[in-house]
């Protein structure tokens, strides 16, 4: 079966709280991200919440990488959605680990549009 994409999703646990409630850092870390396995940043949507948190979307060519902040929890969940082969989705999920100084990461790995073969819909 050959798949479409690949979504990663990451639950990151003990999180440093002061980089998970800065705007700036995550905007930052969540492009660098995309930047940093060649994708193709097509726009950005990212928004700071009162008391706390930080919620925001890139989005690239291959589809997408998002996050949303908890810092009272140390806690934020990302997700990486990328088309094709070309980009890995994993080496981004590993930079924002490392980043956001996650120190109880979980990712999980998805191969979405599993098909026989890629023929496109008529």
């Amino acid at each position: 079966m050959n798949a479409l994409g690949t979504h990663v999703m990451l639950e990151l646990k003990g999180c440093n709280p002061q980089l998970l409630d800065d705007l700036s850092y995550i905007k930052s870390v969540m492009i660098s991200a995309a930047d940093g396995v060649g994708a193709q940043i097509l726009g950005e949507s990212f928004h700071q919440f009162y008391p706390q948190g930080v919620t925001g979307i890139v989005a690239i060519a291959e589809s997408h990488l998002c996050i949303h902040t908890w810092p009272e929890y140390g806690y934020a969940a990302a997700d990486i959605f990328t088309c094709g082969t070309s980009i890995k989705p994993q080496e981004a999920a590993q930079f924002i680990i490392e980043q956001l100084e996650s120190q109880n990461p979980s990712i999980v790995e998805l191969k979405r549009g599993l098909l026989p073969q890629f023929v496109p819909a008529r």
